[in-house]
């Protein structure tokens, strides 16, 4: 049972919460719940409690970070697609930095993004439609860093000179600018890494474990070095049945 109205205490913080993840203009809300949304990024949310000690409550009207965050809904009617109950306050910051890092990556904001720099430039020439393609290739890199929170799954690095944009399905292959940018055919890899991923030299599996080509040495396997599986959504995998079939320079998978 969430506390409607909402004391001082709650409403402070669901105000703060809201603030400090990026979600900063104030929107109505049902009895109880504090909705908030972003100047940018889609999508709206709503924060409540039970008492100033918690437990704090979550709504979601955004399909595809719900999908993303895969988390169970909580038993309490509200706003929004999805609840999501947290025990304590701290846990609610974590999600909300999530929500709103997802909601900047997934593909209906980079495409927009991408649409709206790219709408008055000519694509003519092979110079200018690089142009438009460098730009895209911008926009694709921030929403990589935002979906894979700065760091490459494989490794850990996040030093962000040593981060590349890896492409699953190439970009002269997608069938369109959205698949182009959509997060899911993209990997946030070390330079080492993509490298080899560019050129064939590595896959991946549906289980996220790297897989090496045969014409890969002893040495440069020794190199590739690695401290987790990719945490991979289906989306990602039908991307990567593309790149085992027609990139990796293996036998057929």
């Amino acid at each position: 049972m969430i506390e409607a109205p909402q004391s001082f205490v709650v409403r402070e913080e669901c105000e703060k919460a809201a603030w400090q993840n990026g979600f900063r203009r104030p929107l109505g809300g049902p009895a109880g719940w504090a909705g908030f949304a972003s100047t940018t990024v889609p999508g709206r949310v709503h924060l409540a409690a039970a008492g100033a000690t918690g437990p704090w409550f979550l709504a979601l009207d955004h399909a595809g970070v719900i999908e993303e965050l895969a988390r169970p809904p909580a038993s309490v009617a509200g706003p929004g697609l999805v609840r999501l109950e947290f025990a304590v306050l701290g846990d609610l910051y974590k999600e909300l930095s999530r929500v709103y890092q997802l909601s900047a990556s997934l593909p209906d904001a980079p495409l927009a993004l991408f649409k709206a720099k790219v709408k008055t430039l000519p694509q003519t020439t092979e110079a200018e439609r690089l142009v438009v393609q460098r730009i895209g290739q911008e926009i694709f890199r921030a929403s990589l860093l935002e979906y894979w929170q700065g760091r490459c799954p494989l490794t850990g690095i996040s030093d962000a000179a040593l981060l590349r944009a890896s492409h699953i399905v190439p970009w002269k292959d997608c069938a369109s600018d959205e698949e182009r940018l959509d997060v899911h055919n993209g990997l946030l890899l070390s330079a080492l890494w993509d490298a080899a991923f560019d050129r064939g030299l590595v896959t991946f599996g549906d289980d996220g474990h790297p897989i090496y080509a045969p014409e890969l040495s002893e040495a440069a396997r020794g190199q590739l070095q690695w401290q987790a599986p990719v945490s991979l959504t289906d989306r990602h995998r039908a991307r990567l049945a593309f790149h085992r079939a027609s990139v990796f320079r293996g036998a057929a998978i």
